[in-house]
Order: structure tokens, then sequence, then C-alpha cells
């Protein structure tokens, strides 16, 4: 008898991460042992996909079906409540042996396994005011979501054979993997126990083995620019760092440059400083260059759910420093790389520049690190994680 296994993405774009590169390589995986479905919200060019992230999947035996509405009426109603896609997915359901879900807990109606995607697209407004520290609802405003929840909790999911994601959470046969332990403690402390494990998302990131010329005073940033990334406050880290060592450390930001009040403001920061540079978006090659390149990075955002720059940064041979929580605390994992303030981080980084014993040490523990974030070890773990699910 033929098996099925079901695998549910969002769509595939020109840019193309980690959150691309899981449905791809686990359905390749499966392809080994079953039938392999992809269920996608919009149409996508898997192949281009596949071809571009160098996984072997086999397209003529992969059935692609998208799951959201074409009528715009229904696509706007499913966007609030997604009702369309849960009977689309459980109708598919019924003839897989397997189910999972790469974009958070989804209802399948059966025993299923979910990747959690990303904190703050659950869907789930009382949760995402939970992780971004919101004020609590007071007045009319509580109210209104309690009327709102008791309505969709009790009346409207019921009526449409939907669960919630506390309620599908709650169920032992539901198998969650978290992105981080930091993730699994957040959404632990908000839904309560669930049947879940940790799971880091892949890294695609390599270095090159081309020869590049390490600077040994420059810092690395490479991410988005907005106000969550403390990039101004990385900046300040830096620029105490230069004051206290003497030296003449640089900065170089990689990142999409747009007009963006935010954006605006590192660009007239950088033009007040001549050590700070703005290369805009790198990829490539360029990218490559520009991490393996820096000798130091420095991590500013709080509350993230893993890090994925942080762990190019080590990949790419640097000295990381990361705040003291999150997802990037447990990738680093080293005290003495950690800080909870912005003149601790600054001191931490003249040490490094001073104290050449402590930045071998350092260099040392972070190469140690990189190894658990390489390609190979993170295909290790999803063999073995696509292993339980067999079962």
């Amino acid at each position: 008898m033929t098996h099925k296994a079901l695998i549910y993405f969002t769509q595939f774009n020109a840019t193309l991460g980690g959150s691309e590169y899981l449905p791809l390589t686990l359905a390749a995986e499966l392809q080994q042992s079953h039938d392999v479905t992809l269920a996608l919200n919009w149409e996508s060019d898997v192949k281009k996909a596949s071809e571009a992230l160098r996984i072997p999947v086999d397209m003529s035996r992969l059935n692609v079906v998208y799951v959201k509405p074409r009528n715009s009426m229904l696509r706007r109603l499913d966007a609030i409540l997604p009702f369309y896609r849960t009977w689309q997915l459980k109708r598919l359901a019924k003839d897989s042996d397997i189910c999972i879900s790469t974009v958070n807990m989804f209802d399948f109606g059966k025993h299923a396994h979910h990747f959690v995607f990303m904190l703050r697209h659950f869907g789930d407004n009382a949760f995402i005011d939970y992780v971004n520290h919101a004020k609590p609802k007071t007045g009319v405003a509580l109210l209104r979501r309690r009327l709102r929840t008791f309505l969709a909790e009790n009346i409207l999911r019921p009526l449409l054979g939907m669960r919630s994601t506390r309620k599908i959470l709650s169920d032992p046969n539901q198998r969650v993997y978290t992105t981080s332990h930091y993730v699994d403690s957040v959404m632990r402390e908000f839904y309560g126990p669930f049947n879940g494990t940790v799971f880091y998302p892949p890294t695609i990131f390599e270095p090159g083995s081309s020869p590049i010329s390490r600077d040994p005073l420059k810092v690395a940033y490479i991410g988005q620019i907005f106000p969550e990334k403390h990039i101004a406050e990385i900046i300040g880290i830096v620029e105490m760092a230069r004051t206290a060592s003497g030296k003449d450390l640089s900065l170089e930001i990689a990142g999409g440059l747009n007009d963006a009040p935010y954006v605006e403001r590192i660009k007239r920061l950088a033009a007040e400083r001549p050590w700070v540079k703005l290369l805009g978006a790198v990829y490539g090659d360029a990218k490559d260059a520009f991490l393996r390149s820096a000798t130091y990075a420095v991590h500013a955002e709080r509350d993230e759910a893993f890090g994925i720059s942080v762990t190019e940064y080590l990949k790419a041979g640097a000295v990381v420093l990361v705040p003291d929580e999150g997802g990037p605390l447990e990738i680093v994992d080293e005290q003495e790389l950690t800080y909870s303030t912005y003149d601790e981080a600054s001191r931490i980084l003249v040490r490094l520049l001073s104290d050449d014993a402590f930045r071998s040490k350092m260099s040392q523990h972070c190469a140690e690190r990189a190894k658990l974030f390489s390609q190979n070890a993170y295909l290790e773990n999803q063999h073995r994680i696509v292993e339980e699910i067999k079962k």
C-alpha cells in the first residue's frame, strides 16, 4: 500500500531562506518512502525554489495544490479566519498518513506535526500581545476582546469545524516543534503544557572557501533595519568601545535601505560617523565576503525566537555579542559574550580588543558553536525528526 504525506506551507517567494528550506527538505526526504503532497496558499515556482536551494525534490512525483480561495470575498474572510484552508487541508489529510504544517499550528482534523514558523504570525492576538509585552487590555477594549474570543471559540469555530491554537496545543495527539528553548518556554507559559520538542530551524548560509582578509577592527550587522533590531544602540555600543579602547573600530551594516523613518534615522547616524558604513542589502558572494571579513558582530534584538543572523555570524568566524534573553542567547551559549546593558556590551567588546587570550578563547568557543548549525548538522537532526514522524 502506498503511504502518503501532506506538507503545508505558505508560498515560495523570490527571496529564499530557512523558511522555504524546511518544507522542501522535508518533501525530499519523505519522497523516499511516501507520495508527497505540498499544499501552498499561493501559486509558486516550486521547481525553481528547489533548484536554487539545491534540494533534490522529484518534481515528477510531487503533487502541488493550492488551498487559498480564489474568490476575493472568500480570500478576505479566510485572512481573518482560515476556514477555507482548514476545509481544504482536512480534505487532503483524510487520505494522508503523515500531516505536517511548517507554518505554526494548523487543524488537519487528525494527528499532525506542527513546526513553529513565527511567534508574531500565530493568529492569536492575546498571545502576540503577550510576546510583545503589550500593555494589558482594560475597560471597553478588554470587554471587546473577551466577547470576540467567546464568539470565536464557542460559536464560530465549532460551527465551522475549526480548533483554535490553544485547543490544538492541548491535544496530546499533536506534535509541536519549537524553534528554540526560549520559544518553547514562552509558549508553555501562555498556553500550558503541550507535546513538543525543540528543533532549531535551518541556516542555509555556508561560508565560502575563497581567501578573505579578516579586518581585526571590524564589527558587522546584517538583517532588516527596523526599531526592534536596535541598530542605533549597536552604533552606540561600538562608539563607546572606540572611546574606551582608543581603537579605530568600524561598523558595517548590511540591510535593505528605504525611506522608512527608522532607516532615515540610521542614515543620519551613519552620516555623522565616518566609521559607520551602510552597505544596503547584500546577497551571494557579496554577503559571504562581508560576513567573513568581520572579526566581531553585535546582536541587540531581545525576545527573538531564534536568530538566523547570529548563526551566520558564527559560521562566518566572527565573535558574537548577544543580549541575555531570547533565542540568540542559547545559540551563542557563552555568558562572557552575553550582556544585559549596552554599557556592558561595550566593555565586553573592549576586553576582546585588549585581551588576546580572552579573544582567542571566545573565538574558539564560537567556532565550536558554529558546527551545531552547519547544513550537515541540520540535515542529521531533521532525519532524526522524520524517522520519528514516520513511526
